[in-house]
């Protein structure tokens, strides 16, 4: 028996669709649209150039944020508490005696067997309604005594330069792990596509020892490394291209010739190339706001004073704090300022005369520090600006080797911060009597890590990166949250 024949149908008539239900209908398709072009944004960038997805594309944080930037003054060889903002009445009555056992051996470099009591010889007041312990080494900040909170029982794991400064920056002792301020671009992305995400700002005379590792991007994409700022002038070299070599347009066609060819057999893991490819991208962008952001030419003679412009003692520090305030003002997310670099005599390192050495660099960077706390109050910018300021550990309450001078003390030293959330006028934790071990609310350094993080709107548990089979993170399996030091 035959088979019978299978017609195709013809074309049937549509049924008749009202305006709702087409709008219902389609209305994923708009979404998508959208979609599509905010993804073609981030691809792009601003100025419409090809390329993969935006790495440092603003990203939304774990929870609502109590600061959206953040500013790191890190004093490079190791402030002396006990000389600044941890007064030891103690200290003073056994000045010129061995240390008494009962306070447990020093970890130490250069300390003899026998180490002998050093008092501090600065002269001390209790600032602003909170009544905050400070020195005279410090006469500007103290008039932001309200407004900061002493971390004075901070830990870190070495009395070596390099692997503090590593362990301070990257929370490990040893090199090769991403940065803070790494981690932070990671997990928030930028607010400015036209400026680092990360900006790093060195003394001119040398970087820390910890050199750049210090603010690498470690196994974290290298799109998260710092953006070195030069001292002088001009932050940014190379910056502008030659007058009349090429216009806008053709610069942006060779770029996305250039992306195309270098993204041809692109390894989606190679990302030092997809780092280089984003750093074409992005120095195109800054052409057009970086050399406004780094004109102090703009800023009012009485913030040029303020900041110490106007003195040789004071000007290049507050030129790099006066930047920072710049930055922060303009979306860059995390900006680090080193006091301290290069030959010993230009380092917080106060090994032979802790009174020297500590006059010259408070010298240099008290009444620039001051003056950002104030401008960023005056701008309302201080309650979503997290500032910190410290070194890689403190100082004994030894002499070295018979002189005025103090070795390196990773067991108990003194932090702050302000703004972004911070409760001021607050003093956390302590050391002991002569301000050797930290004793109360101990604050190691994955603690203060995690403490930053939180602050910007991120769990540290939470922030992890995928690296060797193991989820890495800032804190490795440590840290908490001191939740004491919020308002």
């Amino acid at each position: 028996m035959p088979r019978p024949t299978r017609r195709c149908p013809g074309p049937q008539p549509m049924p008749p669709i009202d305006r709702r239900a087409f709008l219902k209908s389609t209305g994923a398709g708009f979404g998508m649209l959208a979609l599509a072009d905010l993804l073609r944004r981030d691809a792009k960038g601003s100025d419409g150039g090809a390329g993969s997805l935006n790495p440092l594309a603003e990203k939304v944080p774990h929870f609502a944020p109590k600061a959206k930037r953040c500013i790191f003054l890190f004093m490079v060889g190791g402030p002396s508490h006990i000389d600044m903002f941890d007064p030891k009445p103690e200290l003073d009555r056994l000045h010129g005696q061995p240390l008494p056992p009962s306070f447990g051996k020093l970890e130490s470099q250069f300390l003899e067997a026998d180490p002998i009591c050093l008092a501090s010889t600065r002269s001390w007041g209790k600032y602003g309604e909170s009544g905050m312990d400070m020195s005279d080494l410090v006469p500007h900040m103290r008039e932001h005594a309200d407004t900061i909170a002493l971390v004075r029982s901070c830990q870190v794991d070495s009395v070596i330069h390099a692997p503090a400064h590593y362990q301070m920056n990257c929370g490990r002792v040893f090199m090769g792990y991403p940065s803070l301020g790494s981690w932070v671009g990671y997990g928030l992305g930028t607010e400015n596509e036209n400026l680092p995400a990360y900006v790093v700002m060195a003394q001119p005379e040398g970087t820390p020892e910890g050199g750049a590792p210090c603010w690498g991007a470690g196994f974290l994409p290298a799109a998260y490394q710092g953006t070195l700022f030069r001292p002088g002038p001009k932050p940014i070299l190379d910056l502008q291209p030659a007058t009349g070599e090429f216009s806008r347009g053709q610069q942006r066609r060779t770029l996305d010739l250039l992306r195309e060819m270098n993204e041809a057999d692109l390894d989606p893991d190679d990302s030092e190339l997809s780092a280089r490819i984003a750093s074409y991208e992005l120095a195109f962008r800054m052409q057009a706001e970086a050399p406004e952001a780094v004109d102090l030419s703009t800023e009012t003679e009485e913030t040029r004073r303020l900041y110490g412009l106007d003195h040789p003692r004071t000007n290049d520090f507050g030129t790099r704090c006066l930047l920072a305030r710049r930055l922060v003002e303009r979306g860059v997310r995390f900006v680090q300022v080193y006091s301290g670099g290069g030959p010993v005599a230009m380092q917080w390192d106060a090994h032979s005369d802790v009174n020297a050495n500590h006059e010259k660099m408070c010298g240099l960077t008290d009444q620039p520090v001051s003056a950002l706390l104030t401008d960023l109050k005056r701008r309302g910018m201080l309650d979503e600006t997290l500032v910190i300021w410290g070194g890689e550990f403190g100082r004994t309450p030894v002499s070295e080797g018979g002189s005025r001078g103090r070795d390196h003390n990773a067991r108990g030293f003194t932090m702050w911060m302000a703004g972004g959330g911070i409760k001021g006028g607050t003093t956390f934790g302590s050391t002991d009597e002569i301000g050797m071990n930290a004793v109360e609310d101990q604050a190691h350094m994955n603690d203060l890590h995690a403490t930053i993080l939180h602050a910007m709107g991120l769990d540290h548990t939470r922030l992890t990166y995928l690296h060797s089979g193991r989820d890495e993170r800032l804190t490795d399996v440590g840290g908490r949250v001191l939740s004491g030091l919020f308002a």
